[in-house]
């Protein structure tokens, strides 16, 4: 059991998913091999009937013409009975005549029927004499395809003996590929040019992922290096308090709050890494979220007060009774209320929530520029920026409404943007109420 325990584990350890994507890879393309040699296989035995057909059709047509008295089954039967008395020629210049004769009218009927693969050939008696053959050696093997005809008619009545003429073609099978060239070539093009995207594409993720390993080597490094300034903060927060004025006191409150609030940043920094890389998964818990939606909006509208921006918000009574992770929710929250309050120039924002059929609506809405119907579709996506005339009115980095969808979706809830230019823009975030631990 303990050398089965220490297989699994070694296997599980070696199952990352860069190894799952390079074994998919691999079989992928022995797969894509392995089809195109039986497309391969396929094509070669078409070849070979398709081949068959034509060598019919030419043998037959060199039959007909053989059996029939004409200048070539003449000039045949001399060579063969080496009978010079009716030409003005040596035997020697008689047959190599008769065989190029013969030569160039087999090729020329195989070119009829389609057929360009060299060939040999020999003419030749029942009893093995041999009359005529090719300039080529006519060989017989397993390699070699043969093709008898039996001459009939004139030839064979001339020299009183069963006359037949043998085709052979040697290497044929580099004919039948050199004629599938059509298929294999662009088969092999394209699983070249598939092999090569797939690797572009996995080289690119390991290179995006190893940048995603240094960005948070350099955030654990930041978020220290934050800790000595939030703690000074605090500890200031806490001398001021000695002496301040009873008017002043809220905004001290406000101070402690927000400090404590970067405090659970920091030590939420590593943890938004992580579930940017899909490392770790998020805590939900099961609370009502009505008061915790009340304190953003109360915090967020004293610093309104401040800023000069008119906020208000209408919070339907609850309880809301959801399964959320608190920080990552009000954070998400609170970055479309930032968004609203940058993206206008005399902020008027409104946040309204209500429930619906079991869900918790949540519309945040306000008079900023607006956001065009092409722009829409691409805000969601992480670094993108809506442009104004080719340049960025508001500093950022084009993260937030990414992130924004990210917390929404881990929820299982959903995002809706509706926008007009020059009249403003509204979110509204959706997410299923529960009760008893089920949904509404």
């Amino acid at each position: 059991m303990g050398k089965l325990h220490v297989f699994f584990y070694l296997f599980r350890n070696m199952l990352t998913r860069r190894n799952v994507y390079v074994v998919v890879f691999v079989v992928s393309v022995i797969g894509l091999l392995v089809v195109q040699y039986q497309y391969l296989k396929v094509g070669l035995g078409l070849a070979r009937v398709q081949f068959s057909k034509k060598i019919d059709e030419a043998r037959s047509h060199i039959n007909e013409e053989l059996s029939e008295f004409n200048t070539l089954s003449y000039t045949l039967a001399n060579a063969i009975t080496k009978d010079t008395s009716e030409v003005k020629i040596g035997l020697d210049s008689l047959e190599r005549a008769s065989q190029f004769y013969l030569n160039d009218y087999i090729s020329y009927q195989l070119g009829v029927s389609g057929i360009d693969a060299p060939f040999t050939y020999a003419l030749y008696a029942r009893d093995s004499t041999q009359y005529l053959t090719s300039q080529k050696p006519h060989l017989r093997g397993k390699d070699i395809l043969t093709y008898p005809i039996k001459i009939e008619g004139y030839l064979p009545e001339h020299l009183q003996k069963e006359v037949i003429l043998e085709l052979g073609f040697e290497d044929i099978n580099t004919y039948f590929y050199r004629q599938l060239n059509g298929l294999t070539i662009p088969g092999l093009l394209f699983l070249l040019a598939i092999i090569v995207v797939v690797f572009w594409v996995l080289r690119s993720f390991y290179w995006q992922s190893s940048i995603i390993t240094t960005t948070n080597d350099f955030i654990n490094n930041l978020t220290h290096e934050l800790k000595t300034p939030v703690f000074s903060i605090g500890l200031a927060s806490k001398i001021l308090e000695d002496g301040l004025t009873e008017d002043k006191k809220p905004v001290l409150e406000l101070i402690r709050r927000e400090t404590d609030r970067l405090k659970q940043h920091i030590d939420k920094v590593l943890e938004l890494a992580s579930l940017e890389s899909g490392k770790k998964l998020m805590q939900f818990t099961e609370l009502d979220f009505r008061p915790e939606l009340n304190r953003i909006c109360e915090d967020f509208k004293m610093l309104s007060q401040y800023e000069n921006t008119d906020f208000e918000y209408q919070l339907e009574e609850g309880p809301y009774h959801m399964r959320l992770e608190k920080f990552h929710l009000e954070n998400a929250i609170l970055n479309l209320l930032e968004n609203a309050k940058k993206y206008s120039d005399d902020p008027k924002i409104r946040l309204k929530a209500s429930v619906h059929r079991g869900k918790l609506i949540i519309a945040i809405s306000d008079n900023g520029q607006g956001i065009s119907e092409k722009e829409r579709k691409r805000i969601f996506r992480k670094y993108y920026r809506v442009q104004n005339g080719g340049l960025h009115k508001v500093k950022g980095h084009g993260i937030g409404l990414s992130y924004v969808q990210k917390i929404v979706r881990m929820h299982h809830g959903h995002i809706k943007v509706d926008s007009e230019l020059g009249k403003g823009t509204t979110f509204t975030l959706s997410f299923n109420l529960t009760k008893n631990g089920q949904h509404v």
